[in-house]
């Protein structure tokens, strides 16, 4: 599969709202045409940033039982986008809970966004109520510089809500669906600002009908199931203290799978709380070349995640309360503040013989009422950390954990 860039914003408010009803909705982006930004590197300093932020999120929900899987990369586009409508100690919350300032993490999105990339998609999308509300238009034209960004006017109901869904679904290959539960917006929501994802890439070697045989994997329990294991020779040992791994490239080797096996005893929330996202991109940037006897579990899952509590907890209460938010630089509402009400998560993950599918998308919702050495072996037959990373930058596009295959 390969997925369609975008060469102008005009393209991109045509797919998105193309199939709008007339008179219900207006284009907010007439009179706004994206200019062109700078090229900006992403450091390892950004990366570990990015990586430190998701670790967080994944420490807080990684239950023992259940298989979890996040996109730090959908996330920051989605909260970049709110981000650049916040003014003051808001903003600022933001900033550190992110761990970029606004203007750091629009130019590295729209280095990701603009890339020539077949393997990864990103877009975006903003809606807003269609009355009452006075939308900067400064804060229109930084999300359709940086995030490519269509906007548009729209009655909050549930046709509004089949509209989003539609460009999440689209947007995905088909990957994320049902974003938004019928019911999910009302006449209270003052905007949605939506990012989708989607990666796509089969393995630089693929695995051969010998290479798959069932096994035993351990959860943390002690149960043991059944899981059909894929077995190959890699060339890329990973190795902490605590734990070890390997990483597995995909076809043009720009994108890798990664993955972390706490050792025998080490619990993975234990693994879990010691990372730091600086420690992480330290661990893929060194990883060792040699041969490495590798066993990964086929797995697919998807998950949905609430992420409201998660980020007040990790800093920036602020957004989400509606006497102390300030998103004056976003919009003016005659109800009162404006505040996110806020913020859902959804992903997919297909891992398989031939290669990997993932996909990602994020709702934030504001509301104004109220080789020569020995070889290593790594099984991953116990609970583990895996990744998808950017191997250019060692940036992680989805991270999560697998505890139960079957």
């Amino acid at each position: 599969m390969k997925f369609k860039r975008f060469g102008s914003l005009l393209p991109l408010t045509a797919l998105l709202f193309g199939c709008a009803s007339a008179g219900t909705s207006q284009d907010l982006m007439a009179d706004i045409a994206p200019a062109t930004v700078e090229s900006e590197t992403i450091s390892p300093e950004d990366a570990a940033a990015l990586a430190d932020f998701s670790l967080s999120l994944l420490r807080d929900h990684t239950p023992s039982a259940e298989n979890t899987l996040l996109s730090p990369l959908s996330l920051a586009a989605a909260l970049g986008m709110t981000a650049n409508g916040a003014a003051g100690e808001t903003r600022a919350q933001m900033e550190r809970t992110l761990g970029l300032p606004a203007d750091r993490l629009n130019a590295l999105m729209s280095a990701l966004l603009h890339e020539e990339n077949d393997t990864l998609h990103l877009a975006n999308g903003i809606w807003f109520r269609d009355h009452d509300l006075t939308v900067k238009p400064t804060f229109l034209q930084t999300n359709a510089d940086y995030y490519g960004a269509a906007a548009r006017q729209a009655a909050m109901d549930d046709a509004t809500c089949r509209e989003i869904n539609r460009f999440v679904q689209k947007e995905t290959a088909g990957m994320i669906k049902d974003m938004l539960a019928p019911g999910t917006l009302s006449d209270d929501t003052v905007m949605c600002l939506v990012n989708a994802l989607a990666f796509e890439a089969k393995w630089a070697t693929v695995y051969t009908k010998n290479q798959v045989h069932t096994g035993d994997f351990t959860r943390e329990d002690g149960k043991v199931v059944s899981a059909e294991f894929m077995y190959s020779a890699e060339s890329h040992y990973l190795s902490d203290e605590g734990a070890s791994g390997f990483i597995k490239p995909y076809r043009g080797l720009r994108y890798a799978f990664a993955a972390l096996l706490p050792d025998e005893g080490i619990a993975l929330e234990d693994y879990l709380g010691s990372l730091s996202g600086e420690r992480l991109i330290s661990i893929l940037s060194g990883a060792e070349r040699c041969t490495v006897n590798a066993a990964l579990p086929k797995f697919s899952y998807a998950c949905t995640y609430s992420l409201t509590e998660s980020l007040k907890q990790m800093g920036m209460p602020d957004a989400f309360d509606a006497s102390a938010a300030d998103f004056s630089a976003m919009a003016d509402s005659p109800r009162g503040k404006i505040f996110i009400d806020f913020v859902l998560h959804k992903t997919f993950i297909e891992v398989a013989e031939q290669g990997t599918r993932a996909g990602a998308a994020t709702v934030v919702a504001t509301n104004d009422g109220i080789a020569t050495r020995d070889p290593k072996t790594v099984h991953l037959t116990r609970p583990f950390l895996y990744m998808i990373v950017d191997t250019e930058r060692n940036l992680p596009v989805f991270i999560g954990t697998v505890v139960d295959p079957s």
